[in-house]
């Protein structure tokens, strides 16, 4: 049963971790400085959650730097080398060796939190998040799965100009093949996420444009786009009724009707005894 207490702030006390592409996004220096995860932490603490962000590890007692990327992770990538033979191996086994430490580090990080929030863009390669939202889910731990609306305008402008340029029209055209380019203007995930995350535990959205003055958050290119079509689910709502005492709800198919979701166990040593956040 839901705790009775209406007015309390199941988020107070939680812990988080915050999953998504890091290695192929386009600049990952304005993705570490400016991306969603800063508007995110700060929007989690405003209500008690401790939140772990992997471009921020915490510090490790004893261990100095562990885990750590941004520029370690550029150096590795060069020591990759697909050779054979002695000085193959010994390259690969040397990035595999080094990077172990990150691994090691935002697996930890999943595993002591109480859920995780998962952003991922269906243009966006990775491999890190996927294993982290596999970890969360087989410790029966909720999974907040952001799937955005992906269109490309540029695209659009770019075909607009090549029609009547036959050669540039088939560049184009190449060039969609090449990369490959799919837009997703409904955002939906991979099917193969459905399952694993659970079907009530998906947005298409954040909806920062909701708090943007609450909060001070200045416009970017997302929260442009989400303003020019606004999210149908979109994250910080769900969060915001989770901070007034509104328990999760997942659909059970046998009864047709929704019941508490009880992957959201937020246990007492974890959440404290004092009053809810402000």
């Amino acid at each position: 049963m839901a705790d009775a207490n209406c007015n309390r702030n199941l988020l107070n006390g939680a812990r988080a971790y915050l999953s998504g592409p890091m290695d192929f996004v386009a600049s990952r220096a304005h993705e570490k400085e400016y991306g969603w995860r800063n508007r995110m932490r700060q929007f989690l603490t405003h209500y008690g959650v401790t939140v772990f962000n992997p471009w921020h590890k915490p510090l490790v007692r004893g261990l100095s730097g562990y885990g750590e990327e941004d520029q370690r992770s550029s150096e590795l990538k060069r020591l990759w080398t697909f050779k054979p033979g002695h000085e193959g191996a010994q390259a690969r086994a040397r990035v595999s060796a080094d990077y172990s430490e990150t691994v090691h580090i935002d697996l930890r990080m999943v595993d002591i939190s109480d859920f995780v929030i998962a952003y991922c863009p269906t243009t966006i390669y990775s491999v890190g998040t996927p294993h982290e939202i596999i970890v969360a889910t087989q410790q029966h731990k909720p999974v907040l799965f952001v799937s955005p609306p992906v269109e490309f305008c540029t695209l659009a402008g770019l075909r607009k100009k090549a029609a009547g340029d036959p050669e540039l029209r088939e560049l184009v055209a190449q060039l969609v093949d090449e990369v490959p380019i799919h837009e997703n203007p409904s955002g939906i995930p991979s099917l193969w996420y459905i399952p694993i995350v659970g079907s009530e535990n998906f947005f298409d959205g954040f909806g920062f444009n909701l708090y943007k003055d609450r909060f001070g958050w200045e416009a970017d290119k997302q929260m442009e786009k989400e303003l020019e079509q606004p999210p149908d689910r979109p994250l910080l709502p769900f969060l915001e009724q989770l901070a007034s005492g509104h328990y999760p709800q997942r659909w059970d198919p046998r009864e047709q009707a929704f019941k508490n979701d009880d992957d959201w166990l937020l246990l007492e040593d974890a959440l404290g005894q004092g009053s809810p956040a402000e």
